[in-house]
């Protein structure tokens, strides 16, 4: 039997996800909600690596934004 993890992009909205991570959890996987990362005086998205001013709130260049 062969496993493949492939990660999994964020849902423009949190429509589901809230079911999605209650079903992972329940087969024995960690669930966290992702947030911006700092890089000096910046935020850095996640899921594309953009840096932004510390006032974004959405990233311009993937249009990811943090789970509210």
């Amino acid at each position: 039997m062969v496993c493949i993890d492939t990660p999994m992009a964020t849902s423009p909205t949190d429509d589901g996800d809230e079911l999605l991570d209650q079903f992972l959890s329940n087969r024995g996987h960690t669930v966290e909600r992702v947030g911006w990362e700092q890089e000096y005086n910046k935020k850095q998205c996640p899921d594309c690596g953009g840096l932004h001013d510390t006032a974004a709130t959405t990233c311009s260049v993937c249009g990811w934004e943090p789970a509210r």
